[in-house]
């Protein structure tokens, strides 16, 4: 069996009151990181990082872009080197920024 398995969660919070729009905000964010609102809110109060699916799927789709722009630069033998360098370091910079954001 293993540790996640052995150790279950049994402690319990009380309900948090807030206001309609906040609480709209909350569901939201907790939805875009495919998590339970509980599950959400337990993330954020211990400082955990969450990350939307959407961000997910923008990271993924700038990471592939970099492979064929080193692709690109590869089968071009090495013609217009720095432009091809400074796309990949504005991807990579892009990539950094988007996993950094709150």
């Amino acid at each position: 069996m293993s540790d996640s398995e052995q150790r279950r969660r049994t402690g319990r919070l009380a309900p948090v009151r807030c206001f309609e729009e906040e609480e709209a905000i909350v569901r939201e964010k907790a939805a875009d990181c495919g998590m339970s609102v509980g599950q959400f809110m337990l993330s954020a109060a211990l400082g955990r990082k969450t990350i939307s699916k959407v961000d997910k799927h923008i990271i993924n789709e700038l990471r592939k872009l970099g492979g064929l722009q080193k692709h690109i630069f590869t089968e071009s033998g090495g013609v217009l080197s720095k432009e091809f360098s400074q796309v990949l370091v504005d991807i990579r910079e892009a990539i950094q920024r988007i996993a950094q954001k709150p």
